[in-house]
């Protein structure tokens, strides 16, 4: 089990694990408020400044398999994995123009789920309890891959184990993970996201000046790299991958850019860390600077290529970046950057938790269960659900396929983008009706995952073409193909829109035109 073990490595693995720990315990303590509440416990009690929230949202947007799956894709395919780049830039000018208004009228009403403004803007109990469902849905395998990508640094260390062993270390760390987070709720990830992410700034900067140095230089990189995939298209004709994108990879690689800036905000633990600020204005700030995040992810993508060049040869692409961390740096910084990478993992995993188990209670338990839950039940419920969150998702390690954890989190995103509609309408106007967005969801919600069944597997992409039978064969091809979250929101869109021109609701609104605007947008 541990005959292979890198000591020096995993010495410094274990410090710095150790010492995020002791900080999610001590966490409690910080910005002390009652965490019997569930605002407390759940949002850290609104009240993360700019600097904390820049942390906070670095660390629950840029995860463990981030670092893991984005080169992963690289070295399988080149290019085209760099999609999440221009996806992440594309989302923050969106994000300051509607975050802060989501966060004004949040805090006047007490909101602290996408569920609670959804009723609050629509009365409507089913279009509620339809946006919670999907995001608690598309949540687990999420944090599923949290626990994929830590386990794959933990490998790296040279830990082996047959049957239930192989998962101990990764058991061990995420039972820590949870009564931390049981402990301290959102305060844990928000002070750890700053260890978190100074050690990942560390890490790349220091790939990206090294390696090439050791490599000969950018140049060699490149040219080794694509070498491997002119290689790899000769050896099978079908396969996309090179180092600039093929014809057939753009309609696809543009939709799935705009598709993903779309979900990604939508997402409970993206709203957990935006409604935790203190203010509008801390949310317009870190639209300003959170690029910097997006820099970094294009250095990160690069480790791919790099892994090229440096002879790595692995025949899981998630295994490329920890097997070429350990072939050029010392085994020191090696587990250093392991630990960088595991610790990537605890952030957003504890966020994902909290932001599923504030949307159940509010948005399941509360209206369906139990209408007269106090203030401590809330936070109760809201804490064993954030454990059993956590079980779950280990659950998907122990007993489910990897690959099958990997296609529902294709999946998230299809389904997320369904409630962006709801949402984001929502903020700037009332004429849509909540049954009417209901069905849009629901249209999108199949038409999404039906797109998505592939014959072998889950597939993010279809061809834009449809054969008509009354008129023959009938091809509405538009001559690319498109990200299925993009093509089943336009539908999802439309399908509201016509519905609710005919179809009006009754329902109160409980918010205002004035509820939007914060201080600074006041002025």
């Amino acid at each position: 089990m541990i005959d292979n073990l890198n000591w020096t490595a995993t010495i410094v693995f274990v410090f710095f694990f150790a010492l995020v720990t002791v900080i999610g315990f001590m966490a409690s303590h910080w910005k002390a408020g009652d965490l019997n509440q569930l605002h407390e416990w759940g949002l850290g009690g609104r009240r993360f400044g700019p600097w904390i929230t820049w942390f906070l949202l670095g660390g629950d947007l840029y995860t463990a398999y981030t670092v893991i799956a984005i080169p992963a894709l690289v070295y399988a395919i080149g290019a085209y994995g760099f999609f999440a780049v221009p996806y992440t830039i594309l989302i923050y000018p969106f994000l300051y123009l509607t975050m802060p208004r989501l966060w004004a009228v949040s805090r006047k009403h007490g909101y602290l789920t996408a569920g609670d403004f959804v009723f609050g803007r629509y009365g409507d109990k089913g279009l509620e309890l339809a946006v919670a469902l999907t995001g608690i849905l598309a949540t687990m395998p999420y944090i599923a891959l949290q626990l994929v990508g830590m386990e794959k640094v933990i490998q790296a260390l040279g830990f082996h184990g047959e049957g239930y062993l192989a998962h101990l270390p990764l058991t061990i760390a995420f039972i820590i993970l949870a009564l931390y987070t049981y402990s301290s709720g959102l305060r844990a990830p928000a002070m750890i996201a700053f260890v978190k992410d100074i050690m990942i700034y560390i890490f790349i900067i220091a790939a990206v000046i090294i390696i090439p140095i050791q490599l000969g230089g950018f140049g060699v990189i490149f040219d080794a790299a694509g070498k491997v995939y002119e290689a790899k298209v000769a050896a099978d004709p079908k396969l996309q991958a090179g180092l600039i994108l093929t014809a057939p990879q753009i309609g696809p690689y543009v939709t799935l850019a705009i598709g993903s800036a779309m979900a990604l905000f939508m997402y409970p633990h993206a709203l957990t860390g935006t409604l935790a600020a203190s203010s509008g204005q801390a949310i317009r700030r870190n639209t300003m600077t959170l690029p910097a995040y997006s820099f970094v992810l294009g250095l990160i993508a690069l480790l791919g290529i790099m892994a090229h060049a440096a002879g790595v040869k692995v025949t899981n692409p998630q295994d490329a970046v920890p097997q070429l961390l350990l072939k050029v740096f010392p085994d020191w910084f090696a587990g250093f950057s392991f630990a960088a990478i595991a610790i990537g993992a605890l952030v957003p995993a504890a966020v994902m938790s909290i932001g599923a188990a504030n949307t159940f209670t509010r948005n399941v338990w509360k209206p369906f269960v139990n209408p007269q839950v106090t203030s401590l039940g809330e936070s109760t419920i809201a804490k064993l659900v954030s454990l059993i969150v956590k079980v779950g998702a280990l659950a998907f390690i122990f007993f489910v396929p990897t690959k099958f954890a990997v296609d529902l989190q294709l999946l998230g995103g299809v389904w997320m983008v369904q409630i962006f509609p709801a949402m984001i309408l929502g903020l700037y106007t009332r004429w849509y009706s909540g049954p009417a967005l209901l069905v849009g969801w629901a249209v999108g919600m199949i038409l999404g995952t039906s797109l998505s069944w592939g014959a072998a597997a889950w597939i993010s992409v279809h061809g834009l073409a449809w054969d008509i039978p009354l008129i023959g064969k009938f091809d509405l091809g538009l001559g690319f193909a498109a990200y299925n979250g993009f093509t089943a929101v336009i539908v999802n869109f439309l399908v509201a829109t016509i519905l609710s021109a005919v179809w009006k609701s009754k329902a109160p609104d409980q918010t205002q035109a004035a509820d939007y605007e914060d201080e600074a947008a006041a002025a």
